[in-house]
């Protein structure tokens, strides 16, 4: 019987670590097809993807994945929880049999313990998470000390120390809520941000790959993604169509900032405690990013959740619009697939005939009544517009409606 796996991911941009869990997962599940969830032009730490969706589509087909579905940006930019909930919503409604993912530790029931604490959330846990937030931790970090002394393990610290452990965890906590039926899959993460040992063991992170494409190090792309991605990224690289840090949009964002109110910038997600008037004051003193988020980042608020608001603020996305998400069923926007995925599209949507399946942008929303979902597609039809602009030339709108379904 034909079975899926599934992958959540960024491919920011996909790499050696990224084919290796693919591999290692398929083996492990022993499953014939391959469904990455991913996310669009602008990732979850409040970042720009340095490259565009569709170029991304194209180097995770390279790589081996069979059909990839865009995780929408309201969850593909939102807190860890949210961007679980968006992606595993969507693999229960593909009916995926494995889901893998990357971690620190392999102890599965650990990870599961944590999760079924978080989930249940036991009166003694709340109390403890209410006084860590009262010292003026972030939200993670208070959560993190609030498990350590509730679950009094001493393995606690060390595995939700690292985001990628963090992640696992959510993604566990949403298979729980949605009573979803896919089986997960750790894979034991191989990889390092120092220069000197991804060249020893041609793996890095995307983090350490931004960097080297950051730097001018491209000599070094071919060490550590799969030779016939590399040459497709180099060829963008070549191009000036890649998009390297967020400051790339910092006067849209400050201008954003600017000409908003307060009622406005209070009603961004993530904002709370009256940083919306620090968030003004911000943007009428700083004329650039990096003076921007110094100003406005502490111990409650971290870089990357600055990074989130301000995104937040470019892309028009509310507390409403977050609250509205937590209850709606995403659609499924397809982005590529080679034959093997082709297949496996066809045969979801005979199977579910009522998934609302994006192959064409234009034709969906001419025939699309529901509100909601042309209200978050919006969105990620915006998304596109603002990600161009940070191209040197060939800046392009509405690039949803041209760009056609990457196939290999």
């Amino acid at each position: 019987m034909e079975k899926v796996l599934s992958i959540i991911a960024e491919y920011n941009p996909f790499h050696n670590g990224h084919l290796y869990q693919l591999k290692k997962a398929k083996i492990d599940s022993g499953c014939d097809f391959s469904i990455a969830i991913m996310s669009g032009n602008f990732c979850q730490r409040g970042i720009p993807s340095v490259l565009n969706k569709w170029d991304k589509t194209k180097m995770a087909l390279l790589g081996g994945i069979d059909l990839v579905i865009e995780l929408p940006i309201i969850y593909s930019i939102s807190s860890a929880e949210n961007f679980a909930e968006g992606a595993i919503k969507i693999i229960n409604s593909l009916n995926c049999e494995y889901m893998s993912f990357g971690a620190e530790t392999l102890d599965l029931e650990f990870l599961k313990l944590i999760a079924q604490v978080l989930c249940e959330e036991p009166e003694k846990y709340k109390n403890i998470l209410h006084l860590e937030l009262k010292k003026g931790f972030s939200f993670p970090k208070a959560r993190e000390n609030a498990l350590i002394h509730f679950i009094n393990d001493e393995r606690v610290s060390k595995i939700i120390s690292s985001p990628n452990n963090i992640l696992a965890i959510e993604y566990l906590k949403s298979l729980r809520k949605y009573n979803c039926k896919t089986l997960p899959i750790p894979i034991l993460r191989k990889d390092s941000n120092h220069n000197d040992a991804f060249i020893n063991s041609n793996i890095a992170s995307s983090t350490a790959i931004r960097n080297i494409i950051h730097n001018n190090e491209f000599e070094k792309i071919d060490l550590v993604i799969p030779k016939n991605c590399s040459n497709f990224l180099l060829e963008k690289i070549r191009n000036n169509e890649i998009v390297d840090d967020l400051s790339v949009y910092e006067k849209q964002i400050i201008y954003k900032l600017r000409i908003m109110n307060i009622k406005d910038l209070s009603n961004l997600p993530d904002v709370s405690e009256g940083l919306e008037y620090k968030l003004k004051l911000a943007s009428n003193c700083c004329n650039n990013l990096s003076s921007l988020i110094n100003m406005l980042k502490s111990k409650r608020y971290t870089q990357v959740r600055i990074q989130r608001i301000l995104l937040y603020a470019l892309l028009n996305i509310t507390k409403q619009d977050m609250e509205d998400s937590k209850n709606f069923s995403p659609y499924i926007r397809v982005l590529g697939f080679n034959e093997n995925g082709k297949y496996l599209i066809s045969k979801i949507s005979k199977l579910n005939p009522n998934l609302k399946i994006i192959t064409s942008v234009k034709k969906f929303i001419d025939n699309c009544n529901d509100i909601s979902i042309k209200k978050f597609l919006a969105k990620d039809i915006l998304s596109t517009n603002i990600y161009s602009l940070g191209y040197d030339y060939n800046i392009k709108g509405q690039l949803d409606y041209v760009n056609k379904i990457i196939t290999i």
